[in-house]
């Protein structure tokens, strides 16, 4: 077929990655009735079933902590998470569950890190997360106040931030500077858009990222990742070593 024939021949379709390989779920919404997560038990044991199934071995659930939506409290989350292990463990789930949150920057998080009251996962990791469409002031404030009460900060979902698109610029100076970035893994699959599609392609080829997590609310959103497995930016960024592996 020549030139001609190469053009026009399919590409090749990937085997699906084997998500398990990551080991660790560090983004997620399990604890059913406190955010907009899961609603009840129910959901939340069908979600972490879906997790076992793709090979996960833990997952680090993050309730929404937020004033005006979610007002979630460290003792609302571990008290839910409790709840959460034992209904997990009837159901003859292996799975292991930790907890830790996703907070919003709002004018209630600098407190929270002054009295050392935030939850955290892994090395002292604590994921925050900021508005979509505003760009946040006083972030470097915000991050030097982290790290002085020894938090590690990880800022969610990167890839979303529309003020932020186009560049992995700010990526990769927050990370010289001790800020870890994640990515959603869904955002590869253009759950959010091809915007966002796009902006989590430029971080993984940069390398700019630490932390990959399904920011799973629903059973839908790891159908769809599953769904997705073959695409070849899975594949790459399963080629990084991701923190992930570690947690």
């Amino acid at each position: 077929m020549g030139f001609f024939g190469n053009i026009f021949k399919k590409q090749e379709q990937l085997e699906p990655f084997d998500i398990g390989r990551l080991k660790v779920d560090i983004h997620s919404h399990l604890i059913p009735g406190i955010d907009d997560g899961a609603q009840n038990m129910d959901q939340s044991i069908a979600m972490l079933a879906k997790f076992e199934h793709l090979g996960f071995k833990k997952v680090v659930t993050t309730p929404h902590v937020m004033m005006d939506s979610f007002p979630n409290t460290s003792e609302i989350i571990l008290k839910g998470l409790e709840e959460l292990r034992k209904e997990a463990k009837l159901h003859g789930l292996e799975i292991e569950i930790e907890a830790a949150a996703e907070y919003y920057f709002d004018e209630t998080l600098m407190p929270k890190i002054a009295n050392k009251e935030l939850l955290t996962f892994g090395d002292n990791y604590v994921l925050v997360e900021f508005a979509f469409h505003s760009k946040p002031q006083f972030l470097d404030q915000l991050f030097f106040e982290l790290k002085a009460k020894g938090y590690r900060p990880v800022i969610a979902h990167f890839e979303r931030y529309m003020y932020y698109l186009g560049s992995v610029d700010i990526a990769e100076s927050w990370r010289k500077d001790g800020i870890n970035i994640q990515i959603n893994l869904n955002s590869l699959s253009g759950q959010y858009g091809p915007e966002v599609k796009k902006q989590a392609e430029r971080l993984i080829d940069a390398g700019e990222f630490d932390f990959v997590g399904t920011d799973c609310h629903r059973i839908e959103h790891l159908s769809l990742l599953e769904e997705n497995l073959t695409n070849p930016y899975i594949h790459k960024l399963g080629n990084y070593l991701v923190k992930n592996l570690v947690i």
